[in-house]
């Protein structure tokens, strides 16, 4: 018994890995053509969500860390604490730029042009990100690791803004309204920042929630 329960675990573990490393590849992807998208279109969305694949890809660089060290418990949760800290200043940060440049955009009335690259990304990633947090959810519960069921709610997060994004650019491509760029932009800002203040007290949607 003792035996099939380890390598049950080396298996998820193992898991836990590949999922991490299409998480970094993926969100790589996902960050470059959204940052240079938002750059030529000047849609600070497509920039936010750009700069949030950034922290993906973070998160999910120290995740793969930890996960290659799982033996070590001490270090495990050392990592997991300065992972969560680490993250929520990036998310702060995130929200402070978006929140920022929106205002600029709306006050100055600043419209961004369509962007057909942003629109596949945005549309993509909504249909991906989903099933990738379920996945990591599912590693998540059968090694019992807080950290990994935190980087699933970060999936979860990351498809959340997809939606919103795909929002704002269909309505700027197909209706003309330019103002639908910064809004759907400022509607990530609460989301995101009190996803980073939970990062770093210690905490994430999932230990206020209760799921698991």
């Amino acid at each position: 018994m003792k035996q099939d329960t380890l390598t049950n675990r080396e298996y998820q573990i193992k898991r836990g890995r590949r999922l991490e490393y299409f998480t970094i590849i993926y969100n790589s992807l996902e960050g470059l053509i959204s940052i240079i998208a938002g750059l030529i279109a000047g849609s600070v969305s497509l920039i936010g969500f750009g700069m949030d694949s950034v922290i993906e890809v973070t998160s999910g660089a120290v995740l793969l860390w930890r996960l290659r060290h799982d033996a070590d418990a001490v270090r495990r949760e050392s990592s997991e604490r300065i992972t969560l800290r680490v993250v929520g200043f990036c998310f702060i940060a995130l929200a402070i730029y978006i929140l920022y440049d929106s205002g600029s955009m709306l006050i100055y009335r600043e419209a961004p042009e369509r962007s057909i690259p942003g629109i596949v990304i945005a549309a993509l990633s909504v249909i991906v990100m989903p099933f990738l947090a379920r996945y990591k959810r599912q590693v998540a519960s059968s090694i019992d690791s807080a950290a990994m069921q935190a980087d699933s709610r970060q999936t979860d997060f990351c498809a959340y803004l997809s939606a919103i994004l795909l929002c704002g650019l269909l309505l700027n491509a197909l209706l003309g309204w330019w103002w639908a760029d910064p809004v759907a932009a400022i509607i990530m800002v609460p989301i995101i920042a009190k996803e980073g203040i939970g990062a770093l007290r210690g905490k994430t949607c999932c230990d206020s929630c209760g799921c698991h």
